[in-house]
This record gives C-alpha cells, sequence and structure tokens, in this order.
C-alpha cells in the first residue's frame, strides 16, 4: 500500500474508530438525559445520575469537533491529489492559497463557536463553519454522486455536519429557553443526524469498494460505471 492509500483510508478509519463509538455514547446520554427528565416532570426520583446531562453536553461538542475534523480529512484529499495532478499550484496560485485559507477558516470559526457567548456571534460563527465546509465540498476532485445526490455520501454526510454545527450554536439557548421549544429542535434535528449517520455508515462503505488502490486507478478507470462493463484486456497468444 503507498502512502497516497493510507491518507485515502484515513477519513473512513477514524469514522470507524472515533467518530461513530461516539455516535452511540451521545445517543445513549441523550435517551438517559431524556428520561430523567421525564421522570423529574412525574413526579419520580429518578435513579440515573444528574451528570448524565453535563456528559451529554460536552461528549455532543466532541462529537461535533470530530464530525467537522473527520469532514475536512474527508474533504482533504481529494481536493489535495487534484492540486497535485493538475499542479495546480503552478496554475492558480491564487485557487490554491484561497482553499488552505477556507480550511484554516473552518478550523478558526469552529474554535471561535465554542468560545462565542452571545448569539449572534453564535450564529455569525456556526454560518462560517458551515459555509466554509461547503465550499470546499464544492471543489474540483471531490466525488460528490450528484446524479444520486438523495443516496450520496458527500450530500448525506455534510448535511449532517451541518445539523452538528447548528445544534452546537444552540446549545445555550436550549437552558435558557424555558418553553422548551429549542430542546425540541433540538431532539429533531438530532434524531434526523442520527438517521443521516446511519446512512453515512451504508453509503460509506459502498463507496470504499468502489475506490480502487492508487495503482488501480488506470486501469479501473477505463471502467464504463453505467453500462458496468470494463475493457478485456487482449489475451497473448503463445509465440
Amino acid at each position: 500500500m503507498q502512502i497516497a492509500d493510507i491518507f485515502a483510508i484515513l477519513h473512513p478509519a477514524i469514522a470507524v474508530i472515533f467518530v461513530f463509538p461516539l455516535i452511540g455514547i451521545v445517543v445513549n446520554f441523550a435517551w438517559q438525559t431524556r428520561q430523567r427528565r421525564l421522570q423529574i416532570l412525574a413526579g419520580n426520583k429518578s435513579k440515573i445520575p444528574p451528570v448524565v446531562g453535563p456528559e451529554h453536553k460536552q461528549l455532543g461538542e466532541w462529537l461535533t469537533s470530530a464530525v467537522v475534523g473527520v469532514t475536512l480529512i474527508g474533504l482533504s484529499y481529494p481536493i489535495g491529489k487534484n492540486i497535485i495532478k493538475n499542479q495546480l499550484w503552478n496554475q492558480t496560485p491564487f485557487q490554491v492559497i484561497l482553499i488552505l485559507l477556507i480550511f484554516v477558516g473552518v478550523i478558526a470559526s469552529l474554535v471561535l463557536l465554542y468560545r462565542a457567548q452571545q448569539r449572534i456571534w453564535r450564529g455569525i460563527f456556526a454560518t462560517l463553519t458551515g459555509t466554509g465546509l461547503v465550499i470546499l465540498g464544492f471543489q474540483d476532485g471531490v466525488f460528490r454522486r450528484d446524479n444520486e445526490w438523495y443516496w450520496s455520501h458527500f450530500y448525506i454526510g455534510m448535511t449532517a455536519a451541518l445539523l452538528m454545527i447548528f445544534s452546537l450554536a444552540i446549545v445555550q439557548d436550549i437552558y435558557q429557553d424555558k418553553s422548551h421549544r429549542w430542546r425540541i429542535i433540538h431532539t429533531i434535528l438530532n434524531c434526523i443526524a442520527l438517521l443521516l449517520f446511519i446512512g453515512q455508515g451504508i453509503t460509506g462503505t459502498r463507496d470504499l469498494i468502489e475506490i480502487p488502490l492508487s495503482w488501480q486507478e488506470q486501469y479501473i478507470y477505463q471502467c464504463d460505471y453505467a453500462n458496468q462493463t470494463c475493457p478485456t484486456a487482449n489475451p497473448q497468444t503463445p509465440k
């Protein structure tokens, strides 16, 4: 396996090893937090420790960082590969610099989103983070499966990442809103995000099967994916 192939599997490896287990933990704490709240509202003494709420919040923040991080890693490989393959630093150096600045800007905006207290700044930094991800996602080299957007690993993952960023931006509103409107929105959106993550597991596995190793690319990419055919090598006749 060449170094390019190692970089190619970083995104799925981190997702499998870290992100998906973290999703399970966050969902478990979310369920316990809700059950404890319902038991208290019913006037019963809950056996679920009160620490589940703060831990759910903290782990949810970690999950948002992990999702954004693994998305950036997943985008950096095809974008970087396209830059190197086409030597864009010689042809359009400004574009290369701009792409690098957007990567840095997304990370900086996410960090500032964690630190922001006022709603307007949380909205600004969440918007900058999400916008940066979308801009990077539509760079040349990124495989998006536009003809099957409804079953695309890219579009499902991007939607899930944006939902996680939005959830992070409204965390403080959840605790301050006595009408529980933001809590309901948070619950609904994250249930949708959970379904999207399940879709990511399925589509990611499918895409891994379709992505060849670097030494196989020149042969695999000669195939006709629409008709599901590949050129047949001419057998050499013995002399």
